[in-house]
């Protein structure tokens, strides 16, 4: 438990990390005050049966200093998540992921807030030589998303001063059973074919490198970074995750497909796509010793497969828009839920989301 009482802002507390986090937080002491779009809320895979924190339910870009009064540490990671989302629209990307960041990060220092632990991404190495990379390599990002992950770092990095202290987490690919479930990375993906079909056909000779974490073991680090003495956090960045946890994408197909009874994995031709790295995760190891992860391909995959028989998953339940983060934001904007900004229209159910808040965090 916490030593002191501390208050934690959580943006993106209802998302596939967010809903991991928040109750290992409340669990440990902390008073969590949540914010978020609730864009992927029209379903949960399972109930969890945790308490839910108080939540301001407001669009990032439109928070105010006054919301953050009382706050002590902010987990950020409330962006537009993943690669071909990021493609969709990369000017609302940008908006969003990089100035939108940053905007919050002032907030946070205007505010006196010290801690800010600002999610990002592997993914800011895009392609890389066959050696490890670690948090000095050079990054080279491939996408919009990787692109603002970049341009954060660098942007919020330049804010730290001591009375404002980031830190940058370069999260490996994430895997994992969450009530807010994400089927479109790629462990999750593949456990979800090989239970609604009982076939992996890969499309591709699956050889590019990929490092994984699970989203609890996430969950932990970030506990590790707000429990330590801030200089040994103070404008660090860690790449999050374990350096034996650097697998081929076919790697994690055929443990896939030996997890899931019945499942036959094929392979295609080599890929166009370049994206590939390996990641070095000793850095997090030595400046964060009580951070350890729990959790491997094979030992998620399992998890998964128990998920899935629990809750009957059918195959309309892995198709479901909510659960992968594309599919449902090209819904809202076909239906007029959400207009060409991502900002809620007058005739949706959350576009009076101060109202909504009022009611939800008093």
């Amino acid at each position: 438990m916490i030593e002191k009482h501390i208050r934690v802002c959580v943006t993106g507390c209802n998302g596939f990390l967010g809903s991991l986090l928040t109750p290992e937080l409340m669990r440990r002491g902390y008073e969590v005050l949540g914010l978020d779009t609730r864009f992927y809320n029209d379903r949960a895979l399972y109930l969890d049966g945790v308490s839910a924190p108080k939540t301001i339910v407001r669009d990032l870009r439109l928070l105010q200093q006054k919301d953050l009064e009382g706050i002590d540490a902010i987990v950020h990671m409330a962006e537009l998540s993943n690669d071909p989302l990021g493609e969709l629209a990369p000017n609302i990307t940008y908006e969003i992921n990089h100035l939108g960041s940053v905007r919050l990060a002032r907030l946070a220092k205007q505010a006196g807030i010290r801690r800010f632990i600002y999610m990002s991404s592997c993914s800011v190495y895009g392609v890389a030589s066959d050696d490890y990379v670690d948090e000095d390599s050079p990054v080279n990002p491939q996408t919009a998303y990787g692109e603002c992950k970049v341009l954060v770092e660098r942007d919020v990095s330049a804010m730290a001063d001591d009375s404002f202290a980031p830190t940058f987490m370069r999260n490996a690919t994430a895997y994992g059973a969450s009530p807010s479930m994400r089927f479109d990375i790629v462990l999750n993906n593949l456990a979800g074919l090989a239970w609604t079909t009982k076939k992996i056909a890969m499309t591709s000779d699956g050889t590019p490198w990929r490092p994984l974490v699970h989203g609890l073991d996430i969950a932990q680090a970030i506990l590790a970074v707000l429990e330590a003495p801030l200089d040994a956090v103070a404008n660090e960045t860690f790449n999050v995750g374990d350096t034996q946890h650097n697998y081929r994408v076919r790697e994690i197909a055929q443990i896939v497909g030996e997890v899931f009874p019945g499942c036959e994995v094929t392979f295609g031709p080599p890929s166009p796509d370049n994206r590939s790295y390996r990641v070095s995760f000793e850095k997090i190891r030595r400046h964060l010793p009580r951070f350890k992860c729990r959790w491997d391909a094979r030992k998620g995959a399992q998890q998964l497969l128990k998920v899935f028989r629990r809750v009957d998953m059918t195959d309309q339940d892995f198709q479901f828009r909510n659960f992968t983060r594309l599919k449902q934001l090209e819904y809202l904007l076909r239906t007029g839920q959400i207009d060409d900004g991502f900002f809620w229209t007058e005739n949706s159910d959350v576009a009076n989301a101060e109202a909504m808040t009022e009611s939800l965090v008093a």
